[in-house]
């Protein structure tokens, strides 16, 4: 019962900060809104809110096959576009700071620090991207952890 009203309030958390989110155009991205699939450890739902074309919102809600528990992350992405240029599109760099909740027997919390590379493309509103995240679990127990995934997102 605990688990379900949790969620109710991270939920309540995600679409808070998204709809107060200042109105900005993203470069390659005449929409803000991006929900897609995310593949790795764990894999489910993946959705990023651009807040301006440099910094953006991001969240997910997985499943971890191997360890059987619900992951619920949400995390502030900053991007850097200079350092990869390509013909067509765009390849920044991001990196961030989040906080992750793992329903398990044992619920954990903690802090990640994810790093990846988003491909946006120049005439399609889809990114892919792909991250690592390390993760240092600080309740119930401190714990280091590294997870990461590959995954594409339609944007509205």
């Amino acid at each position: 019962m605990l688990q379900k009203h949790l969620i109710l309030i991270i939920t309540a958390i995600f679409i808070g900060l998204a709809a107060t989110s200042q109105v900005a155009a993203q470069q390659q991205i005449d929409r803000q809104l991006g929900a897609g699939v995310i593949v790795g450890e764990p894999t489910g739902i993946s959705l990023k809110y651009w807040n301006n074309d440099s910094n953006a919102f991001d969240a997910g809600v997985s499943w971890s096959i191997t360890n059987e528990y619900l992951h619920l992350h949400a995390d502030y992405l900053m991007h850097k576009y200079e350092l990869f240029d390509i013909s067509k599109g765009s390849l920044p760099l991001y990196y961030g700071l989040g906080g992750r909740i793992l329903f398990a027997d044992d619920p954990d919390i903690g802090a990640r620090i994810p790093v990846g590379l988003n491909y946006l493309m120049e005439e399609d509103p889809i990114g892919f991207f792909v991250e690592v995240v390390p993760t240092l679990d600080l309740l119930p127990d401190v714990e280091f952890e590294m997870g990461g995934g590959i995954g594409v997102r339609y944007y509205f």
